[in-house]
């Protein structure tokens, strides 16, 4: 899939994509890599939070439903780190109500897309990061 022409267009951005699902975080990273973005990859919340530092993130997409450290606690780690403050973070979750949204943001999260995200829905975030 080729990149769009509102794609090639936007400045490169420094993209973290964390979920457990490793074949969705490689797609995902795969995606954003074709729109011309830097992308790092990480499978937990703890690989996550040691890996941001250096990447200097403008945007993570965070799954919500992981193991050990979900996306939340994710969030508020990377707000509470000195390096966190100015990061976009994506909450990614498979549940989308009311509820599940306003856990996002009171994690820290600036918005909350429901899976499976869209080339569409990805570059309006990008966009915005």
């Amino acid at each position: 899939m080729p990149a769009t022409d509102s794609a090639t267009s936007r400045a490169s951005r420094r993209v973290l994509v964390v979920d457990d699902n490793e074949d969705a975080a490689e797609s995902l990273a795969a995606l954003l890599r074709i729109f011309g973005h830097e992308v790092g990859v990480a499978f937990d919340g703890e690989q996550a939070l040691a890996l941001a530092p250096d990447l200097k993130p403008d945007l993570v997409l965070l799954d919500l439903g992981m193991p050990r450290m979900d996306g939340h606690e994710v969030a508020r780690r990377m707000r509470a780190a000195p390096w966190g403050a100015g990061i976009r973070i994506v909450a990614l979750s498979g549940f989308g109500d009311g509820i599940d949204r306003a856990r996002s943001l009171d994690a820290g999260c600036n918005d909350h897309l429901v899976k499976p995200v869209s080339p569409t829905e990805l570059e309006a975030v990008l966009a915005t990061a």
